[in-house]
């Protein structure tokens, strides 16, 4: 053991270090990239993303820019918000004679902008975050706002952004092509002589409820079933696409507990059988490992299709249960994989000059773009015995027994004297005289 601490700080030296070495001479560093990109959802909410990337050996500690609209308090007030760190080593010129590492930090949250505005959707900078953007970073080589304005076009324009952005971008995101807003923050005309930016957005008219672009994939999954020994876990997968099929790599992962009827797996689009390309699963052993079932399936054209397969729920040990066991018990979501064609061309783009967001949606090709999604997670009830019936049985044990044992104790433990009763003269004088009528020794 006295081994493993110098032996962790060589491991820790060398990564950063990197392949060059501690011989040669520190490289220079790289400025801070930071960017916001606020969407509006169908649902009335709005989705502000947070994304700083710099180099390892640059330093992140700033005051300014975007960093002073993450207050806490309203950050943690939203619906719904995500972290992600991502670290990863990247090339300084074209031979990658040396490297660097990078460092993303991602947060991503949800406002309720419906009910916070008294049921409007407009919004702005400051009724979301109490504060607005006074400056640009002074470490920030580039700091950029996206406002995506997808929702205006040449004939119809729906929403209204405040102050005018000086330019658009357009980008290809799950396939649809984009249109955002952009705010350079290092371009003092971007503040239009103001202290302060507070983005706002209206809407000019009423949004249409049915006029929301829908992904092409997306899924549900549920539980299904009555009582507590058997049920049937399903999957929906949907495919908006009109005219293209593509394949989706389908990963569910159940706990060992709910013991899987392999044979009873059904997979059925538009009311037929639609047979796995590949299939693989690995049964569970209790208390060791969970069921781990991946399945290629073909999903047609503007289809949906569900994956159903039944279950038995195991009963548990009484030392197994979780501190809430009426709670249930979760399921991990599924996991979707697949390359999910583009409503649009798309042409190559250069990573390091586009937009940081651009990122978060990797396009395989110009015809597909790469897609993961996660399920709702389920809970599950299982057996559960009554845990007050210990509680009732100690209760009323420890009752018979102070009672009997109590009772049992002061008798064993207790004198008893007899006393003869107290009589008066009259009485006594009585009791000689009859005494001796009868022939009997006086008293």
């Amino acid at each position: 053991m006295a081994m493993a601490a110098p032996l962790t700080l060589h491991l820790l030296l060398a990564l950063l270090l990197g392949s060059s070495g501690p011989s040669r001479a520190e490289p220079e560093r790289d400025s801070l990239r930071e960017e916001l990109v606020l969407t509006p959802l169908p649902s009335g909410d709005v989705s502000a993303t947070f994304q700083f990337r710099t180099r390892w050996d640059s330093e992140l500690q700033h005051e300014g820019g975007l960093s002073v609209l993450l207050k806490a308090e309203r950050l943690f007030h939203t619906s719904y918000h995500s972290q992600a760190v991502h670290i990863r080593p990247v090339c300084r010129d074209s031979h990658c004679t040396s490297i660097s590492w990078e460092l993303r930090q991602t947060l991503t949250v949800v406002f309720d902008a419906y009910t916070t505005g008294q049921g409007k959707k407009d919004w702005s900078l400051f009724r979301m975050f109490s504060r607005t953007i006074t400056e640009a970073c002074p470490l920030a080589s580039q700091s950029h706002v996206y406002v995506d304005i997808s929702k205006n076009s040449q004939d119809n324009v729906t929403l209204e952004v405040s102050p005018p952005p000086k330019s658009t971008y357009q980008a290809v995101v799950l396939g649809v092509r984009r249109t955002y807003a952009v705010y350079d923050l290092l371009n003092p005309a971007t503040f239009s002589g103001s202290r302060s930016l507070n983005l706002q957005l209206r809407w000019k008219q009423q949004q249409d409820s049915g006029g929301h672009l829908v992904p092409f994939l997306h899924a549900q999954r549920y539980v299904s079933g009555y009582g507590l020994q058997t049920g049937e876990l399903s999957t929906i997968l949907h495919n908006t696409h009109p005219y293209r099929a593509f394949p989706v790599l389908l990963l569910e992962i159940v706990p060992w507990y709910l013991r899987l009827y392999i044979h009873t797996l059904t997979i059925t689009t538009k009311g037929k059988e639609n047979k796995p390309s590949y299939i693989h699963y690995q049964p569970a052993q209790d208390r060791l490992r969970p069921h781990l079932l991946e399945m290629l399936i073909q999903l047609p054209a503007n289809s949906v299709t569900k994956v159903s397969i039944q279950f038995e729920r195991a009963l548990l040990k009484w030392t197994e249960y979780t501190p809430d066991p009426n709670h249930g018990f979760y399921v991990s979501p599924s996991v979707l994989s697949a390359l999910v064609p583009n409503l649009v061309g798309t042409k190559p783009t250069n990573w390091e000059e586009s937009p940081l967001f651009s990122t978060m949606f990797p396009i395989s090709d110009s015809s597909s773009h790469f897609v993961r999604l996660y399920t709702e997670p389920l809970l599950v009830n299982l057996p559960t015995p009554d845990f007050s019936m210990p509680y009732n049985v100690i209760c009323l044990t420890c009752t018979v027994v102070a009672v009997c044992y109590g009772s049992f104790y002061n008798l064993l433990t207790r004198t008893f004297h007899l006393e003869e009763p107290k009589r008066s003269r009259l009485v006594r004088w009585l009791a000689n005289i009859i005494r001796r009528i009868r022939g009997v020794p006086p008293l």
